[in-house]
Formats: structure tokens, sequence, C-alpha cells
């Protein structure tokens, strides 16, 4: 049977274009707007430290105001558990249908509390709040504009996901493929349409809006690079390696600290452990304002200039234990920049050192920061290839492509090597071994037939965001089309189909909303099942 190209186009092409157009749009509004926000309360915090140091009085009145403000962050945890941690992980266990979450007070509460953090100082940044809150709106859009058709929630969310990541680090190629190589972690026509549909009207209407709030489109300035040559490749691969070791210690500290957070101070109240990072953040302020913030001025700081290679140590070990410390205590706020300032501080290092004992040239300084940059996205986020693209995109290394593939592939290859998760990876497990600790998991084995004119009609299986955890074993097409059996499910499903599908949960009827909402309303015999 011939699939309809009309029907083709007005179930898949359509609704994708016209809910990616419109996520894609209010998303670049608000996190436009919120990168607004973010400049004045960083610029507010660092002249608040700077007032402190030489108004030490107040100190004590700022401690009781951190107290006041780690027992509010405790209540809304404790209210609204997706408001905490990392964005970018969050966003993540969304749109794989691990996570569930309220899309409105989602956005208000992680608008608000992020940008309290960065006022304090707190080393998380702007780029997961900014994801989080276009996945948010994705799904708002659905809610708001198509409720009948809530199979489309997550190719939705996921246009916001990347629309977000586009205009927080103004990078639109690396925003759509942060939806494929890090969200889905797959290849789909119907995701490369929602993610890329969004992504362009985000980055048009952020070229419309941000000259007139005065809000940079861009992460970083354009840069001038030298151009490596053929018998400079020993320098990306020493970065490369490096930085793909420095991040196989840094994920198996991640380890350590959380473990130590969530089991060794478990009967510690959760307020407290938010109010012991405010005052580390407080402290560390008071010394240096490089320790903490999102990181953003500290990378244009070493990008702009050198650092003793003491205090590039002293950073890198404080700036990794306070921003992990900040992540476990599940502060909420993105760890993609801060993870940047690692990588650039790292690389500063390499540098400052690579001038001292090898005699290179003060003009290879910014390179080789820039290539650690990309290092440290692909070797701790996993991420190789949008580590590249983001590298040319953002960092002004059009003129060193194959230098930067290679810094990218030698830290991911260290990683590979050692077998470590990527710090969202990690992040994410640990937010469902705490989401679900006192849940037991049930597997259910079940048939379901596809209804007429539902969503799943005209899609390969592979298109589909089917529920989390769940597998379509086999396809039985109806009698009329030849009751073939298709093992594999790489044709198109068609009305009448009859799919074999197994799938774990935690929550029982949520699943089974997902799934009607893709094959249609039918009563169906949910066998318990033995088999994970």
């Amino acid at each position: 049977m011939k699939l309809n190209r009309n029907s083709y186009f007005v179930n898949l092409i359509f609704p994708a274009f016209v809910f990616g157009s419109i996520t894609g749009i209010l998303t670049a509004v608000l996190i436009t707007f919120y990168k607004l926000c973010a400049k004045y309360v960083v610029s507010a915090s660092e002249t608040g430290y700077h007032y402190l140091r030489e108004n030490i009085l107040l100190i004590p009145v700022v401690i009781a105001a951190l107290f006041v403000t780690a027992l509010l962050f405790a209540l809304c945890y404790k209210k609204f558990p997706n408001l905490q941690g990392g964005g970018i992980p969050t966003s993540i266990g969304i749109l794989r249908g691990i996570i569930p979450f309220d899309w409105l007070k989602n956005l208000i509460g992680v608008f608000l509390l992020s940008l309290t953090s960065f006022l304090i100082g707190v080393p998380l940044g702007t780029e997961g709040p900014s994801v989080q809150m276009g996945t948010a709106i994705g799904r708002g859009s659905i809610a708001c504009l198509a409720k009948k058709h809530m199979a489309w929630d997550r190719y939705s969310m996921t246009g916001g996901a990347c629309a977000g990541f586009s205009v927080a680090t103004g990078a639109p190629i690396s925003g759509i493929l942060f939806g494929i190589e890090e969200a889905h972690q797959r290849i789909s026509p119907m995701i490369i349409i929602v993610s890329a549909t969004s992504v362009m009207f985000s980055y048009l209407t952020t070229q419309l809006i941000a000259p007139i709030l005065g809000v940079s489109e861009t992460l970083f300035p354009k840069m001038q690079l030298p151009t490596l040559t053929v018998k400079d490749v020993w320098i990306p691969v020493v970065i490369g390696v490096t930085v793909g070791f420095f991040a196989v210690g840094f994920l198996k500290y991640y380890r350590i600290i959380n473990t130590l957070i969530s089991k060794k101070t478990k009967k510690v109240p959760h307020s407290i452990k938010i109010f012991t990072v405010f005052l580390l953040t407080l402290i560390l302020g008071l010394c240096s304002y490089s320790f903490i913030s999102t990181g953003h001025e500290f990378i244009l700081s070493l990008l702009n200039g050198k650092t003793a290679i003491y205090m590039l140590i002293l950073l890198l070990i404080v700036r990794s234990t306070l921003t992990l410390a900040s992540n476990g205590t599940r502060i909420t706020g993105g760890i993609f920049l801060p993870i940047l300032a690692l990588g650039a501080a790292l690389s500063a290092l390499l540098a400052e050192s690579a001038e001292g004992l090898l005699g290179l040239g003060e003009e290879y300084h910014m390179i080789i920061l820039v290539l650690g940059i990309c290092a440290c996205i692909s070797g701790m986020m996993k991420m190789p290839l949008t580590a590249i693209v983001f590298s040319v995109e953002a960092l002004s290394c059009h003129d060193n492509i194959f230098y930067v593939i290679v810094a990218a592939a030698s830290a991911f290859i260290i990683t590979e090597i050692f077998d470590v998760k990527s710090i969202n990876d990690s992040v994410l497990d640990n937010k469902i071994k705490h989401m679900n600790r006192d849940k037991e998991m049930t597997v259910i084995d079940t048939f379901v037939t596809v209804g007429a004119g539902t969503f799943a009609v005209g899609k390969q299986i592979r298109d589909i965001f089917w529920p989390a955890n769940l597998f379509v074993l086999s396809v039985k097409h109806s009698e009329k089309q030849n009751a073939q059996v298709d093992e594999h499910g790489g044709k198109a499903i068609r009305e009448g189909d009859t799919l074999h599908v197994r799938y774990s949960t935690y929550d029982e009827e949520q699943t089974r909303r997902e799934l009607i909402a893709i094959v249609g309303e039918q009563e169906y015999i949910e066998a318990e099942t033995d088999i994970i």
C-alpha cells in the first residue's frame, strides 16, 4: 500500500513546521530578555562583592539573607522538584520522556531561581536554564494551541530546547546538533525538521530584537586566531589528550562529591546544604570574583591576557569543586558554561607551560585556549560533533577545522577508553534515582492497534518518540495490507497495524496516556512480565 503524500505533508511536515516556528519565535523572545536580565544581575553581583570588600560590617547581614534565600530555594524544590539541578540534564530527561514536569511553573521558577543564584555568584551558567525554558515553551505551545495533538509534545519541546541552546550560545547549527547528538542520540527526519525550524525562527527573531535590547547575539566575540600548519598538529593532540584525562578525573570527582552530598550528609536538611554552598560562594567571591560566577567573564579574561600558573591551578581546583558542589546540591543553573571555563583554565595552564618549557610563541595562546574549550565539550559532555561545530560557529575556528577535529577526537577517545559517562548523563542518572527512590518499576507486555488518522500513521518507528523504555518488538500489518510482519520496524506504520510493545515504567497511567496519544484510544490488556 502506497502512502498518501498529501497525508504525509498534513500529518508530518506541516505540523512540524508550524509548531517548530511558534516555539522558536517565543523561545527567542524569552531567552533574549532572560540574557538581558542575567547581564544586569551578574554585573550587580560583581559590584556587590566589590562593595562588600570595602564594607565588611555588612557581611553578617548578607549571610543572614543567604540563609533565608536557601530556605526559600529548598521550599521551591520541595514543591517543584524539576526546578533543581542543571538545566540541560533535566531537559534531556524531559525530552526522552523520563521526567514529567509542569511547563508554566517550570518556566517561571527556572527564570527567577537561576537569576537569584547568579546574583549570589554561584558558578552556574545561563545556557542550562535557557534550554530548560525553551523546553517548557515547547510544551506550553502544544498545551495552549493543540491540546488534541499531545503526541507532538516532545517534538515541540525538542525544538524549544534546540532554540534555547542556539539563542543562549549564538550557535544555531550547534543548537540543531544538540537535539540529535545529546538530547535523543539518534538521527530522524522529524527531529531534524522540528529542530531546524525552531532554530531558524529563533535565530531570525534574535537578530531582530537583540540589537534593540542591547543584548549580544553571540557568546564570544569574533577572534583573530593564527592558522595552524601540519607541523603544529602535535598541539591539538596534546591538548585533546590532556583535557581527556582531566575529563576522566573530573567525572570521577563528580561521583565522589555527589556521594558525599547525597549519602554522607543524607540527614542534613536540603536548605542547610544549599546555604553551605551559598556561604562558600560568598567567602570565595570576597577573595576573588574569578573563583565564582558563570565563568563567561573569566573565559574572556583568559582569552585576552595571561594569568600566573599557580593562580590557574588554584582556579581550576576551586571552580571544579564549587561547580560540582552547586550541582550536587541541585541549585538551579547550567553547567555548560562553567565547564567551558574549566577547559579554558586548563588550556591556559598548558599554554603558559608550553611558552615557558618549549618556547612556544605568545601568538599560540588564544588558539590553545579555544582548542581546549572544544576538547572540553567533546570529552566532558561526550558531544564531539557539537564541539567541532561550536568551535567554528562560536570560537572563530573556521581556519583551523582540521585541528579542532583532532582536539575533539583525542579528548573523546580518552574518555571512551576509560568508559566514563558524560557529565549530563551522570547528572541525569542521579536525578532519576533521586526522583524514583521510593517507587517500584512495572514491566508490561501488550499489543496495540493503530487507529485511523492517529499520529503513528505514515511514520516509521524511528521517527516516533515512544514513551520512555518502550520497545516495539514487531509490526503486523492488517489482512487487507497482506498481513506482512516487519520484525525490524523499518517500514512506515499504517492504519490497522498491530504493534507488539514492551515497556517498563514507574508511572503506568502516564505511559498509557502517552501511548494512546500516538496510536489512538482503545482498550488493551496489559500483561505484566518478568522480562527486563
